[in-house]
């Protein structure tokens, strides 16, 4: 059932409008929904960010496929910024604004404001909201959760639901209290930031893994009786260090080690190529022992630009 979720008055005619896919009990009118538990399903805040597109799709068909087995609400939202998505820019055009950068928002501020302050309030009788990220067009990330260390006993048990590789948990002073994950959080609403893959392309593998995920949540919370695929147990790194490569010199960097890979010490995980003299300038080397979970996919770097997150192996 598509829904308006808002919408107002653009330059030249045009209007914003932000919709949602809602789901429903088979059978269950939309006014008797007193008991019923809720999930929001969150994407394309940033327009760049396409695997979430390919997400609300496959997760929109499998519900409509089976509404016999749905036993809660779950609200699809495939574009909370839908100018950014039909643009392919990041923030919101015309305002030049991360809109991950100005939740719980200002119901008498600027139109971005008030647009997220009433998301807000659409969102806050939800019991859990799912935010889905992926990367940018320069880093490619293996299906992860990122919790904050101050909602992680909350937030944990469920982000290893979703079918990831890997929770990290950040530290209080990496996370932006102007994001919707955080404001959510911080009125109950438990929410999850799922980063995977990379801007402007789907990953069709760790999008069908994160939609069977989402139904796992689902079916644990008792809100979904048909089928899931078993999912696999994630690293959930609260303690282990992250190990960072960052390129020395600029030119072209061509990978050698496959992404999502395990890596030794030692163990080149890529090149950075002069292409005018035909020269290696630099070997980017791991110094560690764990997961390489963050691998550059851009080629064109420059001193200090990230080529590798690397989660080191316990010891």
């Amino acid at each position: 059932m598509i829904e308006e979720v808002l919408s107002l008055s653009l330059p030249v005619g045009e209007r914003l409008v932000i919709k949602k896919n809602r789901h429903l009990p088979k059978g269950l009118k939309p006014h008797n929904l007193e008991g019923l538990k809720r999930l929001c399903v969150v994407s394309g805040i940033h327009g760049d960010e396409l695997e979430g597109q390919y997400i609300c799709y496959e997760l929109n068909r499998r519900l409509q496929e089976h509404p016999e087995c749905l036993n809660g609400i779950v609200d699809v939202y495939p574009a909370l910024n839908p100018m950014g998505v039909d643009t392919l820019q990041r923030g919101v055009p015309f305002f030049d604004l991360d809109m991950n950068r100005i939740f719980p928002g200002n119901a008498n501020g600027a139109v971005e404001e008030w647009i997220a302050s009433e998301l807000i309030k659409e969102f806050s009788t939800s019991d859990f909201a799912i935010d889905i990220h992926a990367s940018n067009l320069f880093l490619r990330e293996i299906p992860q959760v990122r919790v904050n260390i101050n909602s992680a006993e909350d937030l944990v048990e469920y982000a290893e639901m979703l079918d990831v590789d890997f929770v990290w948990i950040h530290q209080a002073s990496t996370v932006l209290e102007s994001t919707l994950a955080y404001s959510l959080n911080s009125i109950g609403v438990k929410t999850l930031v799922v980063e995977a893959g990379v801007g402007m392309r789907i990953t069709v593998d760790y999008c069908e893994r994160l939609v069977n995920g989402i139904l796992n949540l689902l079916k644990n919370e008792g809100m979904w009786t048909g089928p899931v695929d078993p999912v696999r147990k994630p690293i959930v790194s609260a303690d282990r260090s992250v190990s960072f490569i960052n390129a020395e010199t600029s030119g072209v960097f061509v990978p050698t080690t496959r992404h999502s890979s395990q890596v030794v010490p030692g163990e080149i995980i890529g090149r950075i190529l002069d292409p005018f003299e035909g020269k290696v300038k630099e070997e980017c080397v791991s110094d560690v022992k764990g997961l390489l979970f963050t691998l550059r996919e851009y080629p064109i770097v420059n001193e200090g630009s990230l080529i590798a997150r690397i989660l080191e192996e316990q010891k």
